[in-house]
């Protein structure tokens, strides 16, 4: 019984050192996630702290630790004529306050007349047969609030969520996940001091829904062309019927 207490208790404590190192999670300070459509309209996530919202986008955030999560705030920093905010959470990490917000864009290529992406230009258009979508990642918009405990590890990180098959990018090849999902990454230190990031890919013009679409209904009418070849075999094998004396 008492060995049994030991392993559960230095099972417990791998667990615990194993979840506070970065090896197992890498934790995010900023996450801009766009999800592009052919149309040009997209679905854009950002998750920050408040810290980094106001480091990086000049956001009016109160980031003491014991400040109540004003909604309304965030909320209103990200409504724009060109986003339409659609919904805001928050987290708190390492004694600092996260915000979680999903927005709508009709078009990525004015989202950088709203000021929570001003530090941004992006190109969407199609060119030689294919998508091309560009960004262009320029300076932070302010300096860090006093007092935040970052420790030098912070991350930030851009994905893409591709609406069809990336043909070329320059994400690098450990950064493609998941067939249409790029990330790009800087340290936090680096956005701050406004490191130039740019953010290229090229993809198919069709779908990967559509793509998709397509195979499920090949393969049905493989199946019924398949059905009915089987029905006529046994049709033509079957003996004809006796014919009745009279």
């Amino acid at each position: 019984m008492r060995f049994g207490v030991r392993v559960a208790l230095a099972l417990a404590c791998a667990i615990s050192v194993a979840c506070s190192g970065s090896a197992l999670f890498r934790q995010y300070e900023y996450e801009e996630d766009v999800y592009l459509s052919l149309d040009g309209s997209a679905t854009v996530y950002v998750n920050g702290s408040l810290a980094a919202l106001d480091a990086l986008r000049g956001a009016p955030f109160d980031t003491a630790p014991g400040a109540r999560f004003n909604r309304d705030q965030v909320a209103a920093f990200f409504t724009t004529p060109v986003t339409h905010v659609v919904n805001v959470s928050n987290s708190r990490r390492s004694n600092r306050r996260f915000a979680h917000v999903r927005l709508e864009v009709s078009d990525v290529r004015r989202l950088s007349e709203a000021a929570p992406f001003a530090w941004s230009k992006y190109q969407f258009a199609l060119k030689d047969g294919r998508y091309a979508y560009r960004q262009m990642i320029g300076a932070a918009a302010g300096s860090a609030p006093p007092g935040v405990n970052w420790n030098g590890s912070e991350l930030v990180a851009f994905r893409l969520h591709l609406p069809s098959a990336p043909l070329v990018h320059n994400a690098g090849e450990a950064n493609h996940k998941r067939g249409n999902i790029l990330v790009w990454e800087q340290t936090l230190a680096e956005r701050l001091h406004g490191k130039p990031l740019e953010l290229v890919a090229q993809m198919e013009t069709e779908s990967i829904l559509a793509h998709a679409l397509w195979l499920f209904l090949g393969a049905l009418a493989a199946v019924v062309v398949a059905f009915a070849l089987v029905v006529w075999w046994i049709v033509r094998r079957a003996p004809a019927p006796a014919r009745m004396s009279s």
